[in-house]
């Protein structure tokens, strides 16, 4: 374990203590919070927690982690196409096959270790408990897709961020070309979304797992095989949740091998799905902004090809 405690103050009231602090240590998944807290190496005021334990608000948290996790990112110099930039924020647009996040297997060439190097101020991060782990990252895109994608360049605008999110005050659009067309024009997929428990990488509907709806709209069904481009509008933000919900309702999206077909029909490397308008708060002036990406070259072609 770490030698010194991480040390949060709980800032949301009838919140779950270990759903407080995987919002706060997005490096660790829920049931690795889960088991750091039976291991009593949470403590809440000073005494032991319960993963169920309900948050008054206010708080003192105190978290010991595995040493592992206090690895020294590098910075790297590596090509990023910026849509936006301010002394708060930044909104860029991830390619497809970047990580955006160094874990075991890519601790190198990811979208954090590109971002210290052209911001440098986001070294001040690691001071922070709540920032350290995030390293100016609001939210995640998947390796495989592509868009846009906010980073906040200072500790409050990062906290503002991941507040907007988790209040889901944050617009996101997606395009995606599915498989298969779904049955009518547009609707809302309401289902829950829980980690898979055959196969822990993957996230499954499943009763009793967290609320998730996606909204979609049929944009363009003139492709070979009944397939369909849609657009896609995130009511909530569940981990693989536009390809968990396309894979569900049976037109999965293309090119993504881990929830769709066995045997992909399209040779595709990455999955058709691209984060097409982001729209969010600055956090200091409260002025509303609004972002649009095109799809890339790749993808259009791919369109063109399927016509």
């Amino acid at each position: 374990m770490s030698a010194e405690p991480l040390v949060f103050t709980a800032d949301a009231a009838r919140q779950r203590l270990d759903k407080c602090l995987q919002a706060r240590l997005p490096a660790y998944s829920r049931a690795q919070i889960q088991a750091l807290i039976r291991a009593g190496n949470v403590l809440v005021d000073g005494a032991p927690g319960k993963a169920g334990y309900k948050l008054k608000g206010g708080e003192r948290l105190q978290v010991r982690l595995p040493q592992r996790q206090q690895r020294q990112i590098q910075a790297e110099a590596i090509p990023l196409d910026i849509v936006y930039e301010d002394e708060q924020l930044a909104v860029l647009n991830k390619a497809a096959g970047m990580v955006v996040h160094p874990g075991p297997g890519n601790e190198t060439g990811t979208l954090v270790n590109a971002l210290l190097a052209r911001y440098p101020e986001l070294e001040a991060m690691r001071q922070q408990p709540e920032a350290r782990e995030r390293l100016g990252i609001a939210h995640r895109l998947d390796r495989g897709t592509s868009g846009l994608l906010v980073i906040a360049r200072q500790h409050p605008a990062l906290l503002a961020l991941m507040r907007q999110f988790q209040e889901r005050r944050v617009e996101k659009v997606y395009l995606a070309l599915l498989e298969k067309r779904p049955k009518s024009n547009s609707g809302i997929i309401d289902a829950p979304i829980a980690r898979d428990p055959r196969q822990r990488q993957r996230m499954a509907v499943r009763r009793g797992g967290k609320p998730a709806q996606t909204e979609f709209e049929v944009l363009d069904d003139a492709f070979q095989g009944e397939r369909a481009l849609v657009k896609l509008k995130l009511l909530t933000g569940r981990t693989h949740q536009i390809r968990v919900h396309m894979a569900f309702i049976g037109c999965p999206v293309l090119g993504d091998a881990v929830y769709g077909y066995r045997k992909q029909r399209v040779k595709l490397k990455r999955q058709f799905l691209h984060a097409h308008q982001l729209a969010f708060t600055q956090p200091r002036t409260g002025e509303w902004l609004e972002f649009e990406s095109a799809l890339p070259r790749g993808l259009l072609n791919v369109m063109a090809k399927l016509r």
